[in-house]
């Protein structure tokens, strides 16, 4: 019920061959300290935020290097390798936001398209629209490690509780959560989003980020972090791109959703209309 994970932050850009190389080489330095699961960020194969240079250079899963690169890698490795997302192809004018779950022999044991879509006006007039490219996810997906069930999201999923309740009551022990933060959020929001999301299921909770300054000059927050179902931080990284290290009991799941048993405590309700509706 114990295992090593890692989380690797990156400062992906628009060199898909160049974020492979990155992000391999990181990984191996993960595996060489005993990470038997890894995970990478949102956005790992490109990041760019010229959207029409986004769907001229994204490819289809099958056609994508940055896809069986890692397949090839987790079965080199011998490890579960979580691809936090990829940019890929699904028809001529849309992409996903897919993230994959690789396992030791390569072979892909689950994907999972992000549902929300991150579309803001942020305070300096920059505007953010990733359904102006991006075709949303309809399903929720949980997936088979050998520690535990691990419930896959993507960065905005983690505003939508919702959807953490749903995994954690279909058998998610963990929640990966990769992720791209803008900074003025990140500041205000990724750490308390990310202990509640654990705290309210009683699940560890891995999200590994994006962090820097880009090539296509967006900054991203950074702080990849593990947090355990008590809602403790229990490793983090700064604002550059590393490798986070750390150690996974399981059996905290069972300790702590035995001390607070919120998933068991939860009712259905009606909400009663307002007096005002009734007269």
């Amino acid at each position: 019920m114990s295992f090593r994970a890692a989380l690797i932050q990156m400062r992906s850009g628009v060199d898909m061959a160049q974020n492979f190389a990155d992000a391999s080489s990181m990984i191996r330095e993960a595996v060489g300290q005993g990470a038997q699961y890894v995970l990478t960020p949102e956005m790992t194969n490109i990041y760019e935020a010229d959207r029409e240079r986004l769907r001229t250079v994204a490819c289809f899963e099958k056609d994508d290097p940055t896809v069986s690169g890692f397949a090839a890698l987790a079965k080199e490795l011998g490890i579960w390798l979580h691809a936090g997302s990829a940019a890929l192809r699904v028809s001529a004018d849309k992409l996903v936001n897919r993230s994959l779950l690789f396992r030791p022999d390569g072979v892909i044991a689950a994907r999972y398209d992000k549902i929300h879509l991150f579309d803001v006006d942020m305070p300096g007039g920059e505007q953010i629209r990733e359904s102006a490219s991006f075709a949303p996810g309809e399903e929720a997906v949980v997936a088979n490690l050998p520690w535990g069930q691990l419930g896959l999201t993507i960065c905005y999923d983690m505003r939508f509780p919702i959807l953490y309740n749903t995994l954690a009551n279909s058998g998610a022990m963990i929640m990966a959560i990769p992720s791209a933060f803008t900074v003025p959020t990140g500041r205000a929001h990724w750490h308390v989003l990310l202990r509640s999301r654990a705290i309210e299921t009683g699940s560890f909770v891995f999200a590994a980020a994006q962090g820097g300054v880009h090539e296509c000059g967006r900054e991203t927050y950074g702080h990849s972090l593990a947090v355990n179902p008590w809602g403790e931080i229990i490793a983090e990284l700064g604002p550059d791109p590393g490798v986070l290290v750390f150690d996974v009991d399981m059996e905290l799941v069972k300790r702590d959703r035995g001390r607070i048993p919120a998933l068991k405590n939860a009712r259905a309700f009606t909400l009663k209309p307002s007096q005002e509706a009734i007269n």
